[in-house]
């Protein structure tokens, strides 16, 4: 047998005996020992990851989200039972505790195998810049892996851990998911906690997930992102609006589109458009340039600046420590002055103006991740130019406030890189993380691509799991509650969000109840006539909920609703009383296509 790498794949194996977390963390960490990709710093010794199993005594997949899934470390983030190097031996230290997002995942029953090897001081993107070896490719040694977040790819897409944390200022978290099959989740600045992480730019970094789905993308963000009060930087979720079944998406115009001579590259990304608009979208050309503008503010400007605050002891009283091409890259900003930094600020606020105007005509916009990809020997040949290119489609998306998530699309089938994978990014404004996971994984479904660089086939009756946070309740939604509709303000109110818009699975009956206003819907189970219903799902603070349900009036209550994807989740039902005088709606598909129809 295969393996399991995936979240649900792995928690049937051991709820069917097959595997248990000692047996499959011990082989991780063995496959971990044996990595020649470059891979990792540390790992965890057979002690020490046992210490970790004896905390899964008494627990299972059933109540904790996590329980028993190995995951992997960049190097810039605190584990407690390993140093931080930041890929600078020098710099290594023992922390006295766990970064927090390492904390929340370890409670959720995750089990850390080790810390991942990246370029130093997470400057870069290619993956090479590191004194514990140029991290490889997982498809082709001779190719780069994709930076900072080298290791953390590298480990996910191998097959040695289920998913990984890394870090994302300029393209970190993205540029090694393309160039290794992943899926890399760069969300909202500070809706992942950065206590316990080395700064790069502290004002710009995200922790980033990488993963072989976007289901498990979407399970590991949801323990990932919990609010640290301790963090200045942090941000509590928001509502954002849900991205429509019928949605809008930006393309760059083709003139300001760079592949940098890869044109199997290029045939790629114009097939992922095409891929876009048959899951429903509807391409806008945009314009690309204040973003690629406002992207040279990062390096060429006096931003670089806060990679020598966040070091400047260790480097002003030994620069030689680092490696050179940091010492040329972070020893630059002594040169830079406040005046240049309040400069910057300007102009990228109007930037940021103009940028903002482009998205929102468009739910999001879609781009290359990285136009090509190099040979380890020529980035070591010219490591800034081709670092720089690298970066062209994703500097600018930190400075500019939006989440983003690369995602896999093919592989080149012509050309020298033949048979490297390819990916585009998809983002948005800040807190659109949820619809962007789901437009993700819609397009995972279709495409059907293997995971990673294992060979093995998407399973695709892979749920996404819609665990709630802590101190959360999902409730599904589907009348006058859902966003923008009369009753909505009743979750609002309540400090709930919107965390998904999905539908059912394909056993319910929907009806406009008599009576109103408000007007409302009833949904009834019927798995032989049943349909599909379009649904919001929100999260609701666990001390409201209560209040909420009991205003819920009959013929209406809370029970299960199945969604399309097999899981449930408590949503509205009716009673079968309620449909005395009701107008059965169900062949519209949803309470908004109704009120629409009016």
């Amino acid at each position: 047998m295969k393996q399991p790498i995936t979240i649900s794949a792995i928690h049937d194996a051991y709820r069917s005996g097959i595997l248990t977390p000692h047996k499959l963390l011990h082989r991780c960490l063995q496959h971990a020992q044996a990595d020649d990709n470059h891979a990792w710093i540390s790992v965890l010794s057979p002690k020490q990851l046992d210490d970790y199993l004896q905390k899964l005594a008494g627990h299972s997949p059933d109540d904790l989200p996590l329980f028993g899934i190995p995951f992997a470390i960049k190097d810039n983030i605190d584990l407690a039972d390993l140093p931080t190097t930041a890929a600078c031996p020098n710099y290594a230290y023992q922390p006295l505790e766990s970064a927090f997002v390492v904390q929340q995942l370890i409670a959720a029953g995750a089990i850390p195998l080790g810390k991942t090897n990246l370029d130093q001081f997470a400057t870069g993107l290619v993956g090479v810049r590191s004194p514990y070896g140029a991290c490889q490719n997982s498809f082709d040694p001779a190719y780069i892996s994709g930076g900072s977040s080298a290791g953390s790819a590298v480990s996910v897409a191998t097959g040695q851990v289920c998913f990984s944390l890394g870090t994302d200022t300029a393209g970190s978290g993205r540029v090694p998911a393309s160039f290794n099959n992943l899926y890399g989740l760069k969300c909202t600045k500070g809706r992942v906690s950065c206590t316990g992480v080395v700064p790069a730019c502290q004002s710009l970094d995200c922790v980033t997930i990488f993963t072989a789905t976007a289901a498990d993308a979407k399970a590991v963000w949801q323990v990932a992102g919990a609010f640290d009060p301790l963090d200045p930087f942090a941000r509590a979720a928001v509502l954002a609006k849900a991205i429509p079944a019928t949605f809008k998406f930006g393309v760059p115009a083709p003139e300001q589109l760079a592949f940098f001579a890869d044109e199997a590259a290029e045939v790629l990304f114009w097939q992922s458009v095409e891929t876009l608009t048959e899951l429903g979208g509807e391409a806008v050309t945009i314009n690309l340039e204040p973003f690629v503008q406002a992207a040279k503010l990062l390096y060429d400007g006096p931003y670089v600046a806060e990679r020598l605050a966040a070091i400047k002891d260790f480097f002003r009283d030994d620069p030689t420590r680092c490696l050179p091409v940091i010492q040329t890259i972070v020893g630059g900003a002594e040169k830079r002055s406040a005046v240049e930094a309040y400069e910057a600020l300007y102009a990228l606020q109007r930037f940021k103006r103009v940028t903002d105007a482009e998205l929102a005509n468009v739910d999001f916009i879609v781009t290359p991740t990285a136009g090509t990809i190099y040979p380890i020997a020529d980035v070591e040949a010219d490591p800034i130019q081709l670092n720089s290119n690298l970066g062209y489609y994703t500097n600018f998306m930190n400075l500019l406030d939006y989440c983003a998530i690369a995602i896999p699309s093919g592989f080149r089938i012509s050309g020298p890189k033949r048979g490297l994978p390819f990916g585009v990014t998809l983002f948005a404004p800040a807190f659109q993380d949820d619809a962007l996971l789901a437009i993700a994984d819609q397009w995972q479904r279709k495409l059907g691509l293997p995971l990673g660089a294992t060979g093995q086939a998407f399973p695709a009756d892979t749920p996404i799991v819609i665990q709630p946070m802590n101190g959360m309740i999902n409730v599904v939604v589907c009348g006058a509650h859902l966003s923008g509709l009369p009753l909505n303000w009743q979750l609002i109110d309540r400090n709930a969000f919107l965390k998904q818009t999905t539908s059912t699975a394909n056993a319910y009956r929907m009806y406009a109840l008599a009576g109103g206003p408000p007007y409302r819907p009833g949904l009834i189970r019927d798995t032989d006539n049943g349909a599909t219903i379009t649904v919001e799902v929100w999260s609701v603070p666990a001390e409201h909920f209560g209040s909420f349900v009991a205003g819920i009036p009959a013929p209406l209550g809370i029970g299960k609703v199945q969604l399309h994807d097999g899981s449930w989740v408590s949503g509205f039902i009716c009673e079968p009383y309620g449909l005395d005088g009701a107008t059965e709606i169900t062949q519209l598909g949803s309470w908004r296509a109704y009120l629409a129809s009016k």
